[in-house]
């Protein structure tokens, strides 16, 4: 099995999307989030978390990051394919219009 970095991207801030829901949307929020990681079984390496706004370092120094990643999690399955279909009706693609689905293969570094 390979690992999958997912990231999840959107418009709004996990804070701002908390901020701006209802109990009742909160908890039918995380009702499919469990949802997904129920039908995702032990493919879900680590359910992951809401990430709040990002530093960036460069040389020139720290800065505010640009990036509206939002949050993560980790999946293992054979190929990229397979990674990909565990996403298929993502909770995180009906929380607010602009949201989008990011799924990387973790490369192996030969000799380690």
């Amino acid at each position: 099995m390979k690992k999958f970095l997912v990231l999840y991207r959107s418009p709004v801030s996990s804070a701002e999307q908390m901020a701006s829901a209802t109990r009742e949307q909160m908890q039918e929020g995380m009702k499919a989030w469990q949802t997904w990681a129920e039908r995702t079984g032990s493919a879900l390496a680590d359910m992951g978390a809401p990430l709040s706004a990002s530093s960036k370092i460069t040389d020139a120094g720290t800065a505010p990051g640009n990036d509206k990643i939002t949050g993560f999690s980790v999946v293992e399955a054979a190929d990229i394919e397979a990674a990909l279909a565990l996403m298929d009706g993502h909770p995180h693609m009906g929380w607010t219009e602009g949201c989008e689905i990011e799924v990387h293969e973790q490369v192996a570094i030969p000799g380690m």
